[in-house]
C-alpha cells in the first residue's frame, strides 16, 4: 500500500464543518432614556420568534434587563459580576426566559473598579463569550449609560453596534462622542466594531421636531438609520412590570410588530454583509 493511500479520507459527507459564530449586538449610548434595554430585550424575542437563538447579556449595574424577565437583580448570587471578575463560566449565571439571559446584580456596579487593576481588562466579556459564539444565532449585549469599562468591554466582544437614540435634537450629539469611542476602540482593540444601525425611538410622529429629528439622522448617517420607527407608548412601560416583553405582553400590538420589523431589518442587515 502506497504511503498516499495509508491515512483515511472522510468522505465528503463526514467532513466536520466548522461551527458557524454568532452575531455579538451591542446596545450602547451613553445617554440614559433612550430605551436601550426595552429594545434590547424585544429584538432578541422578535428573533427568537424567527427562529433564532439568542442570548441577552445585562451589562447594566441596574439590571433592568434582568427586572424586565421577572428577577431580582438585588437578590441574584452569582451574575456577569463573577463572570466579568472571578471567571466564573457564563453557563452559571443563564437564566432561560423568554430568551436565555445572562443576569446582572447589584454587584456589577464595583465592576470597573475590579477590572482596572486587571491584565486584558478590556477583553474579560470576549473571553467568557467565546465558547457561545457558535451556540447562538446571536448575542444582544445591554450597556450601562456611560462610555466607561463595562461598555468598552461589550465594543469590544461584538461585532456591531445598534445605537438607539432618542427623537429629540439633544440626543442626537452623544452619536458624535460614542463614534469616537468606537474609532479608538478600532485601533486598539477590535478593528472590526461598527454602528451596524441608528434606531429611532420615542418617535412621536404628530411633532415637528420629531420628525425633523429623524431627518437630521438620515442626513448624517444614510443607510444607516433603521426604518423601523420605535413609537412613544405605555406599553413598553407595562410589560417589564409583568415581567415580559412586550412581545409576549401584547402579541398583537403595534409596539410588538415594531420589534418584529427591526427584527427582519437586523436579519436582512447580516446577510447582505455575508454576502457582501
Amino acid at each position: 500500500m502506497g504511503l498516499l493511500q495509508v491515512a483515511h479520507q472522510p468522505e465528503p459527507d463526514t467532513v466536520p464543518q466548522k461551527a458557524a459564530m454568532g452575531s455579538v449586538i451591542a446596545f450602547a449610548n451613553q445617554k440614559g432614556g433612550v430605551a436601550k434595554t426595552t429594545s434590547t430585550l424585544n429584538l432578541a424575542v422578535a428573533l427568537a420568534e424567527e427562529g433564532k437563538r439568542v442570548l441577552t447579556v445585562d451589562l447594566d449595574p441596574q439590571g433592568n434587563l434582568t427586572m424586565s424577565q421577572g428577577l431580582n437583580p438585588d437578590t441574584i448570587e452569582r451574575s456577569m459580576y463573577d463572570v466579568l471578575v472571578h471567571r466564573l463560566p457564563l453557563e452559571q449565571v443563564i437564566h432561560k426566559g423568554e430568551i436565555d439571559l445572562a443576569v446582572s446584580s447589584i454587584d456589577l456596579a464595583g465592576a470597573e473598579l475590579a477590572l482596572s487593576s486587571m491584565i486584558g481588562r478590556e477583553r474579560a466579556l470576549e473571553r467568557a463569550l467565546a465558547p457561545f459564539k457558535s451556540q447562538y444565532d446571536y448575542v444582544l449585549i445591554d450597556t450601562p449609560p456611560s462610555l466607561g469599562l463595562l461598555t468598552i468591554n461589550a465594543l469590544v466582544a461584538s461585532d456591531g453596534v445598534i445605537v438607539p437614540v432618542q427623537c429629540e435634537y439633544l440626543s442626537l450629539r452623544g452619536l458624535v462622542q460614542l463614534e469616537n469611542t468606537l474609532s479608538m476602540i478600532r485601533e486598539n482593540l477590535n478593528p472590526n466594531v461598527a454602528i451596524q444601525g441608528i434606531l429611532p425611538t420615542m418617535f412621536d410622529g404628530r411633532t415637528l421636531h420629531a420628525r425633523e429629528a429623524v431627518e437630521i439622522l438620515q442626513e448624517n448617517f444614510g443607510d444607516l438609520v433603521f426604518k423601523t420607527r420605535i413609537r412613544k407608548t405605555v406599553r413598553y412601560a407595562e410589560a417589564p412590570v409583568k415581567g415580559l416583553s412586550v412581545l409576549k405582553y401584547e402579541p398583537g400590538g403595534s409596539a410588538a410588530q415594531a420589534y418584529r420589523e427591526l427584527a427582519k431589518e437586523v436579519m436582512n442587515g447580516a446577510q447582505a454583509r455575508q454576502h457582501a
